[in-house]
């Protein structure tokens, strides 16, 4: 069954997840500001929408994808947003990476309106929401959240029900930490590697299948030691994302040293210039000070 779906935000993460949607031929409404990434999907048969209001008024589904809470707020509740258009029980479907409390004060506002609210961060980036390879943690009421599912199959292999709104943020700060302590290592041991004078394009290899193996060692110490930065996430929205799992942090009264050392050499890298580089660019913080000269 073809499922009726609109998308706020159509980025490089709502591009992609956009794009897989309608290669799996669900009927998409697409809407941004940028009328550039609107007519990348509408290239590839979605339908461009006037407005948030107008991409919801016709659809059972909304999947934002924005980059911070105000945006979402604006996108969904302000002058022309989705609930301005959206018919009483849409399904909200936040994949945004945004704070919990701001998640569960945005979905009490939905229930307010009539609109039903599921958060579901993402992990994988683009390249696995092409593929339908995302994996997903959401966190709402367990009808939305399986409601939801109907749509976000088609895009991810790995769904999992985390708690009520909010645990699904929870997660993906969770997430973060952990992914930004790996990329951070990958490339503190990728500088080693090359200091001491072992090949370390050939460690991914040599250490797979073993306790130190993971995910980012097998695609980021290559990326490292090509220099290879193709942009598939930013710098600047890991920092973004440490500083949320930080301040969570504080909230319940959890000490994080290691994160907050990550979180400064993001900062660094941002305050460098390199805000806007992928994360493969963080070799450049090992490679000497001369590389981080703004």
């Amino acid at each position: 069954m073809t499922l009726k779906i609109a998308l706020i935000g159509a980025g490089a993460m709502g591009g992609a997840i956009g794009a897989r949607l309608v290669e799996t031929g669900q009927s998409l409404a697409v809407f941004d500001l940028n009328a550039q990434a609107v007519q990348a999907l509408v290239d590839k048969g979605a339908t461009a929408a006037t407005s948030a209001a107008d991409a919801a008024s016709t659809v059972d589904y909304v999947i934002t994808s924005l980059n911070g809470p105000h945006i979402v707020e604006a996108a969904v509740f302000g002058a022309d947003g989705v609930a301005a258009g959206a018919k009483p029980g849409t399904l909200v479907i936040d994949m945004s990476s945004i704070d919990p409390d701001a998640t569960k004060d945005l979905a009490a506002k939905a229930s307010e309106t009539g609109l039903r609210w599921v958060d579901s961060p993402l992990s994988g980036g683009a390249p696995k929401a092409l593929i339908g390879e995302l994996t997903l943690m959401a966190g709402g009421d367990a009808q939305d959240v399986a409601d939801a599912h109907e749509v976000l199959r088609h895009v991810a292999t790995n769904y999992t029900h985390m708690g009520p709104v909010g645990a699904g943020q929870t997660t993906k700060l969770i997430n973060q930490v952990l992914c930004g302590l790996n990329f951070l290592a990958v490339a503190e041991a990728t500088k080693l590697a090359q200091d001491a004078g072992v090949d370390a394009a050939k460690i991914p290899q040599a250490l797979k299948g073993g306790r130190a193996d993971s995910s980012i060692l097998q695609e980021y110490m290559p990326r490292y030691v090509e220099r290879d930065y193709r942009r598939t996430g930013r710098i600047d929205n890991m920092v973004k994302d440490l500083n949320g799992a930080q301040d969570l942090a504080r909230r319940t009264h959890t000490p994080m040293p290691m994160t907050a050392l990550c979180a400064e050499v993001h900062r660094l890298m941002t305050a460098a210039g390199l805000g806007g580089e992928d994360q493969a660019a963080l070799m450049e913080f090992f490679n000497g000070p001369e590389e981080l000269a703004p």
